[in-house]
C-alpha cells in the first residue's frame, strides 16, 4: 500500500525551492519521481528551479510532455505512463493516480490556504487507511 508524507514548510522558504531539495534527496536515494504540479506554469517555474538548483546536485528532469527518458518527470495534467516510485504532490489536490506510487509527499506550504487543502487530502488518506507519516519542516 502507498505510503503517504506530508511535508508541511513552518518557514518563508519558498515552496518551490523545498520541492528542490526533497526532489534532490529523493533522487540520490535513487528513486524514480514524477512531481505533479498546479498547472503548466508550476511545472515549467519547477523545471527552471532544477536546471539552476545546486550546479554540483545535478538533477536529470523533464517536463511531461517531453516524453524524455529521465528519472524525474514534472507534469501537471496527465496521469504518468511509466512507473515511477515517488509522487511529489504540489498541486492541493489528490491527483486520482496516487495509489500507483509506493509512496506519496504532499508538500505543505506556509499560507493558511494551502493547509486548508492539505487538511482535506490528510483525511482523505485516512479514510481509505494509508499509512501517514508528518514531518514538520522548521528550517531549508
Amino acid at each position: 500500500m502507498t505510503r503517504v508524507d506530508f511535508y508541511q514548510i513552518e518557514t518563508d522558504e519558498p515552496t518551490l525551492a523545498f520541492a528542490c531539495r526533497l526532489i534532490e534527496k529523493i533522487y540520490r536515494l535513487g528513486m524514480k519521481i514524477h512531481i505533479h504540479t498546479v498547472d503548466a506554469a508550476q511545472s515549467a517555474a519547477l523545471d527552471d528551479m532544477l536546471w539552476d538548483y545546486r550546479p554540483e546536485a545535478f538533477i536529470p528532469h523533464a517536463l511531461y510532455a517531453s516524453r524524455e527518458a529521465v528519472p524525474v518527470k514534472i507534469g501537471h495534467a496527465d496521469e504518468p505512463v511509466e512507473h515511477q516510485q515517488v509522487l511529489v504532490n504540489l498541486s492541493g489536490q489528490v491527483p486520482d493516480f496516487f495509489s500507483r506510487f509506493e509512496r506519496v509527499a504532499e508538500v505543505v506550504p506556509l499560507a493558511e490556504t494551502h493547509r486548508s487543502a492539505a487538511r482535506q487530502n490528510y483525511a482523505f488518506y485516512k479514510e481509505r487507511g494509508y499509512e501517514l507519516n508528518y514531518h514538520p519542516i522548521k528550517r531549508p
